[in-house]
C-alpha cells in the first residue's frame, strides 16, 4: 500500500504482506491470519487518533470496509495480499487502516492514515 495514495469511492485498496519464514524449518508452522480493515470518515486526523484510543461505540456515520482474512501457507516465495473494496457511496475523509497479523496465540497491530477524497464525476 502507498501511504501517499489518496483514494476515492469505489476503488480498492491493496495491503501488500510480506511472508518470514520459520527459523526451523523441520518445525510445523502455526496458522497465520492476516486481517486488513478501512474505518471512517473522519473529519481530519486527530479526530481519527481521537477515536482510535477512544473506548467508546464508534460515532455515527463510521464505517467499516473489511478484506476477507488472508491465510498464507508460509512459503518463502508467496506474496499474499488483502484487499479492501471502498463503497462506491463512501464518504471523503480520513480513515483508519488497522492490519493484524494472528499467529497461535501472539498478535500484532498496526495502523495507519487513509484520506478518501470525494468520488469524481464521470
Amino acid at each position: 500500500m502507498d501511504v501517499d495514495t489518496v483514494y476515492r469511492p469505489g476503488q480498492q485498496l491493496t495491503v501488500h504482506w510480506t511472508v518470514k519464514p520459520g527459523t526451523d524449518p523441520a518445525a510445523k508452522p502455526l496458522q497465520v491470519e492476516l486481517a486488513a480493515r478501512l474505518t471512517g470518515p473522519y473529519a481530519g486526523v486527530d479526530d481519527l487518533k481521537d477515536a482510535a484510543t477512544s473506548a467508546a461505540q464508534p460515532a455515527a456515520g463510521v464505517v467499516t470496509f473489511e478484506a476477507p482474512l488472508v491465510r498464507p501457507s508460509g512459503a518463502s516465495d508467496e506474496r499474499p495480499v488483502s484487499l479492501i473494496s471502498i463503497a462506491e457511496d463512501a464518504s471523503p475523509g480520513y480513515y483508519n487502516l488497522i492490519t493484524s497479523v494472528q499467529q497461535g496465540e501472539e498478535s500484532a497491530l498496526g495502523a495507519s492514515v487513509v484520506r478518501v477524497a470525494p468520488r469524481t464525476r464521470a
